[in-house]
């Protein structure tokens, strides 16, 4: 049994860790961190508010995550094997987006928030009470999945062609590790690293997160198609 889910298992981890470099959710995450601070907010204030925007990133990416799963084992299996080809194609179609923003950054098409929604964001960046923290959370991640959620699309569709308790594990697991490096973030800020260093960090390594992510969507794809057609079985 460990070593039939051990394939899906590496995957899962490894396509996490990568999602888990999420531009936009560490974006909104420091400019929360940033209104909290020039408030003259507390540290522990600040570690309060942005645990609970974290922890509603995490309910709702893992809502969505089984009501997907639901929708994928409730159709007919002839449909879902088609569906998983179309989703497998537009995953790989989403990884060379990303690719392209690698090295055209902005230019064309991009995976991207729209800008309506961006404004919204910053608006409500700026309610720092602990029920305007939870709606922030969860109308980021509403926004986010449409946009960047292919990752965890694919992920889905492959746990849900076997979901039993290992799969809601490795699912619950999955969103764990996505919202991880947004816990570290908020650590390192409340225990005093200057919010500058992260913002450069985060500007920084735009290119190669885009690039990582793409990459990795490419291999999703291509693994979701030969999944599909019979090539490659997970168990």
């Amino acid at each position: 049994m460990l070593t039939s889910q051990l394939p899906t298992f590496i995957t899962v981890i490894t396509t996490a860790a990568i999602d888990a470099i999420n531009p936009c959710a560490i974006g909104v995450l420091i400019l929360m961190v940033s209104v909290v601070l020039a408030s003259g907010g507390s540290r522990k204030r600040l570690l309060l508010l942005g645990s609970l925007y974290i922890f509603a990133i995490f309910i709702v990416y893992l809502a969505a995550g089984l009501g997907l799963v639901y929708f994928f084992q409730n159709i007919p299996l002839v449909l879902t094997l088609y569906l998983s080809i179309i989703i497998g194609v537009l995953i790989i179609i989403a990884g060379l987006v990303e690719v392209k923003d690698y090295f055209w950054y902005g230019r064309w098409f991009s995976l991207a928030i729209p800008t309506s929604f961006a404004k919204k964001i910053h608006t409500y960046s700026n309610r720092m009470t602990i029920p305007g923290v939870m709606f922030l959370g969860v109308f980021v991640s509403a926004v986010e999945l449409p946009c960047t959620g292919a990752p965890y699309l694919a992920i889905i569709t492959i746990l849900s062609q076997n979901f039993d308790l290992p799969a809601f594990i490795m699912l619950t697991l999955y969103n764990i590790i996505f919202v991880a490096p947004l816990f570290i973030i908020l650590v390192l800020v409340g225990s005093g690293m200057e919010l500058q260093k992260v913002k450069m960090w985060k500007q920084e390594s735009r290119g190669s997160m885009r690039l990582a992510i793409g990459l990795l969507l490419v291999g999703l794809g291509w693994l979701l198609i030969l999944i599909a057609n019979g090539t490659i079985n997970f168990g």
